[in-house]
């Protein structure tokens, strides 16, 4: 009996919500969303506060897993009302 063995998906991939999704779009939507300024409060980090671009930003959210978790945690808690598409 030749049964595939079972594949064992990793916490990453399990339900990845933002499959498909770029940093880069997550950054433009919050950005248009919420404003640097706003932003800035809801994620304390300098390149949100401190002459902000989405460049720098994303410089740094590549390099710093923490921040850019909290990013990707405030794009999936934001409510996108008045769009067709929520991601």
């Amino acid at each position: 009996m030749n049964a595939m063995p079972e594949k064992k998906s990793s916490p990453d991939r399990v339900q990845d919500a933002l499959h498909g999704i770029t940093l880069k779009m997550v950054v433009n939507r919050l950005v248009e969303h919420y404003g640097w300024e706003e932003l800035g409060r809801r994620v304390t980090i300098k390149c949100f506060v401190n002459e902000p671009s989405v460049s720098s930003s994303l410089k740094f959210l590549r390099k710093t897993i923490w921040a850019r978790e909290k990013v990707e945690a405030l794009y999936l808690q934001t409510r996108w009302t008045g769009e067709n598409d929520s991601n």
